[in-house]
């Protein structure tokens, strides 16, 4: 069994909660009522929006949804299922899903960000694992010094990883970690260097100053720098995670989204609702605690999952 054929299978399991909520409603629904009148606009909606696809979108999707079938005169419940499967690979493929890790000149330099039990740390720790087994030489810079847990998380990882940590006192200013990850990156001649920033709350305006002189610091270091600004976000979250980031890009260029938690949730629309609001590409998805459940993101193989 391939990794990806392994990770598949995963994920179709753990987009359970979703796919009961969300794709059986739908066939449910039009098993009853295969014609897209009122009510069954109506109850599809509904059940758009409680797997968090958005009130906005929901509506959008369905009057597409209508069109489609008016046009090409889809009469079964099937036809219809299909033609909404194919709408929600049209919103989630735009954008580039990759995340290549490299920079000329190197080092690659990434910056991670979200609020504090997003699961952000344990996605850096992931990274470092998946690029050290890759052959990649990595450096992680712990630049979270508001929280004495988070470096000490980060260090644990990076031990089991076997990639070295670059981390200064608790309290420390990040800007400083941040500038030391980097150098060290440029002098060890590492491959890739990932930034951990603190989980600062959207609402503290002066914690985003902190992370926009960060990104300025880093700038000097490296021309090009950074690299990918990642922000994690909490799928069990839902709309509220949507608000976070709002916030967050409006702070920073943010380049992708890494969604963790899918496989807790029967809200897996967020992943719709971030792509068609936000037009931020969802780059890394998470399913489960162990390496291997975080992988790069497929909008493909994730509607696939979902509607298989």
């Amino acid at each position: 069994m391939t990794e990806k054929t392994g990770f598949f299978g995963r994920l179709r399991e753990r987009l359970g909660k979703t796919r009961t909520g969300l794709v059986d409603g739908v066939r449910a629904v039009l098993g009853t009522r295969p014609k897209l009148d009122a009510e069954t606009i109506e109850d599809l909606e509904a059940l758009l929006i409680q797997a968090d696809v958005g009130v906005q979108t929901a509506a959008e999707i369905l009057e597409r949804l209508r069109e489609t079938a008016r046009e090409k005169r889809l009469a079964s419940s099937d036809d219809i299922v299909a033609a909404l499967k194919a709408l929600l690979l049209e919103i989630l493929e735009p954008g580039d899903h990759t995340l290549s890790w490299t920079a000329d000149p190197p080092p690659h330099v990434t910056l991670v960000t979200g609020v504090n039990g997003s699961g952000k740390t344990t996605t850096i720790g992931k990274l470092a694992s998946k690029l050290k087994a890759e052959g990649k030489n990595v450096i992680i810079g712990a630049a979270d010094t508001f929280r004495a847990a988070a470096s000490d998380q980060l260090e644990v990882w990076c031990e089991r990883a076997g990639v070295p940590i670059v981390k200064l006192h608790a309290g420390a200013d990040p800007a400083a970690v941040a500038h030391d990850a980097v150098q060290a990156g440029l002098t060890r001649k590492a491959d890739c260097v990932i930034i951990d920033t603190a989980g600062r709350l959207h609402t503290k305006i002066n914690l985003m100053e902190e992370l926009k002189k960060l990104y300025r610091v880093v700038a000097k270091l490296q021309p090009g720098a950074p690299h990918e600004i990642l922000l994690v976000l909490d799928a069990t979250t839902g709309q509220n995670g949507l608000q976070q980031a709002r916030k967050f890009t409006e702070t920073m260029h943010v380049t992708g989204i890494v969604l963790t938690k899918l496989d807790g949730t029967a809200k897996g629309g967020i992943v719709i609702a971030i792509q068609k609001e936000l037009g931020i590409p969802i780059k890394y998805i998470g399913v489960g605690e162990g390496i291997d459940d975080l992988q790069p993101f497929s909008p493909r193989d994730f509607i696939d999952a979902l509607f298989s």
